[in-house]
């Protein structure tokens, strides 16, 4: 089992930043990537970012050039370093851990809101 837990949504105002980190505990070596997923009303839950074991990142398009995802193996964390907001950004976060072997397992915190306001 793997627990995460998210901190740093708010409000902020277009064109502000906002960072979100997520602490992990518990079976963690099992984890193989590590990221962040949102969901807006009305919309489904989508990839934000996220990061892979061997360093690999990869990045929604919508927020290629804004948002940058990382990993501090030390303490067990990833963060969400979110610049430029944009009001369509607006949604709850969710971090997420992802088991691959033995099988395709998804871990995910409670979600963080963050509202950008025009």
């Amino acid at each position: 089992q793997v627990q995460l837990v998210e901190s740093g949504g708010g409000l902020v105002q277009a064109g502000g930043s906002l960072r979100l980190s997520c602490a992990f505990s518990g079976s963690i070596r099992s984890i193989s990537v590590m990221g962040w997923y949102r969901q807006a009303p009305g919309k489904q839950r989508e990839l934000v970012a996220r990061a892979f074991n061997g360093g690999n990142t990869n990045y929604a398009d919508s927020v290629k050039g804004r948002f940058t995802i990382s990993r501090n193996s030390a303490k067990n964390t990833i963060s969400l370093q979110m610049n430029s907001l944009k009001p369509e950004d607006t949604a709850v976060y969710y971090c997420n851990a992802q088991q691959l072997i033995p099988s395709v397992y998804d871990y995910w915190g409670q979600g963080t809101q963050v509202t950008v306001s025009s």
